[in-house]
């Protein structure tokens, strides 16, 4: 049988991303997500929910998340899903999480502080692929 593993997330960050590197030297960046959903209920009310949802990315990446991204700053993101689960330190059991890979992120919206009633809304460029360690073939975000 066929399995599938994508997730497509647009939203804000809720938080600056958090870059550390492993002992390999390979960089890693988290941030968290707030993804917005609006409906209206049968008595035709405006109803709103917020999924919270955290974000790791590897690599070149990380380095990219870490010096454009801000808390606020909506962004889309590409990935998978990944199940972590650990033993709680305090003893409580086990605990677990479902946070997203992100495999490619695009900036969205203009450049942060830049005059939005411009007709022209200017939004970073891409990192050259050859500072990303792209090929060709590949694209950066």
């Amino acid at each position: 049988m066929a399995s599938l593993n994508k997730v497509f997330l647009m939203g804000n960050l809720t938080r600056d991303p958090e870059l550390r590197f492993i002992d390999s030297g390979t960089p890693v960046a988290e941030f968290g997500m707030a993804i917005n959903r609006n409906w209206k209920d049968s008595s035709g009310a405006s109803k709103e929910e917020v999924c919270f949802v955290d974000v790791t990315c590897w690599g070149r990446r990380a380095e990219v998340a870490n010096e454009y991204l801000r808390k606020g700053r909506p962004v889309f993101v590409e990935g998978r899903l990944k199940f972590d689960s650990w033993e709680a330190k305090d003893g409580g059991g086990k605990r677990s999480k479902l946070r997203v890979v992100a495999d490619n992120f695009q900036f969205l919206g203009g450049r942060p502080g830049a005059d939005q009633n411009s007709a022209e809304t200017p939004v970073p460029a891409a990192a050259p692929k050859e500072a990303m360690g792209l090929g060709d073939d590949e694209i950066p975000f």
